[in-house]
């Protein structure tokens, strides 16, 4: 099991309880950035491209504690820029394993090494260390060599030292299933706990836009790893659901649920996920959570969306799915994606929408 019996318990806890009481929006992973920062220059990200007085602001200690006690989410994923730049950090996941918040700690690991005596093991945090394929892929897609030999010994160190450990890898154009599958080989002889995989999203500031795979060939991407897969008798381990990764394969038609990873960065609370930077910014997660359009965005309803299978969109989807069909779950779980055979429909494309090229900073903040 990729995931601990305990944060199964205390997540599938906490869903249970917001069904019983009605809620139909809820989270269940905040999305925390603290800075923009980084120490890396993603040809599939743009948060670097900020001018240096947004790239110098930091949440504090008490905006992040407070964006999780306001969120009430069960899972904390703390992204940036680089979260292991930020000083305060140490404090930041304290307070919040202290709150039984299940921190992912997302970083490129360049600066594990010499971080990591700031961490404590515990079952309330991981390392969740961003590698984009193979030693290759990886160093083309962040743009600077060595990278990927310098995350994977800090992987092995931090595994070694009784951390809980997940490998984050986005898939890019011109991957070849062969190579996505001997890297996911790589990765089970890390000693990982699972491996979270999605394709990139056209992400709007991104320097080269050339970069992201189109929907359907994504599709057929995650069906021939799979099969692979399943050929090898690999026996991966994912840290997402089955059917996140059956609707990857294209056995599921799903529509995003964005409310399910609200975003909280130096600007505010996102609208309406972290994806898309020129929605604008609510002020509180309850205003967020009550006056952001949420018909307006996903497949079909804005074309910024449509390309998108990202799993912080669509794992939330799954979820559902797996409370409402346990045992289609429980046969994919056992048995695997589908990987031959007609796809489920897709959801229909979007008319364009005006205003939808680029966006130029400064964004818009709703007070």
């Amino acid at each position: 099991m990729a995931v601990p019996l305990v944060q199964s318990y205390r997540v599938g806890r906490y869903i249970i309880g917001q069904k019983l009481r009605g809620n139909r929006r809820y989270p269940l992973v905040l999305m925390l950035e603290p800075l923009f920062r980084c120490n890396l220059a993603c040809s599939g990200c743009g948060k670097i491209d900020y001018p240096d007085e947004i790239l110098d602001k930091r949440l504090s200690v008490e905006e992040c504690i407070g964006a999780a006690e306001e969120c009430g989410a069960p899972i904390v994923s703390i992204a940036g820029g680089e979260p292991l730049i930020h000083k305060d950090m140490p404090e930041i996941v304290a307070g919040l394993v202290q709150r039984k918040r299940f921190v992912y700690l997302c970083t490129n690991a360049l600066l594990l090494k010499k971080r990591m005596e700031d961490y404590q093991p515990s079952p309330y945090l991981t390392f969740s260390v961003h590698l984009d394929g193979n030693e290759h892929r990886h160093d083309d897609s962040v743009c600077q060599p060595g990278t990927y030999k310098r995350a994977a010994a800090a992987i092995r160190e931090a595994v070694e030292k009784g951390f809980r450990v997940t490998v984050n890898c986005t898939l890019f154009q011109g991957e070849g299933a062969e190579e996505v599958a001997n890297f996911l080989d790589d990765c089970k002889a890390l000693g990982v706990e699972g491996v979270t995989i999605s394709p990139g999203f056209n992400y709007e500031r991104a320097p080269q836009q050339e970069v992201f795979i189109k929907r359907q060939a994504s599709r057929q991407l995650f069906r021939d790893i799979f099969r692979i897969g399943k050929e090898r008798k690999a026996k991966w381990k994912f840290n997402q659901s089955s059917l996140f990764l059956d609707f990857l394969a294209g056995n599921q038609t799903y529509q995003c649920t964005p409310w399910g990873n609200p975003t909280r960065n130096i600007f505010g609370w996102q609208k309406p996920c972290y994806l898309l930077v020129s929605e604008g910014y609510a002020p509180s997660f309850r205003a967020l959570m009550e006056d952001t359009p949420w018909e307006r965005y996903g497949v079909g309803n804005n074309s910024k969306c449509d390309q998108c299978q990202v799993h912080s969109g669509f794992e939330p989807t799954a979820v559902n799915d797996t409370f409402a069909h346990p045992l289609k779950a429980l046969r994919v779980s056992l048995f695997g994606p589908k990987t031959r055979g007609p796809m489920a429909p897709d959801m229909p494309s979007s008319p364009p929408n005006p205003g939808s090229e680029r966006p130029v900073f400064p964004l818009r903040v709703e007070r």
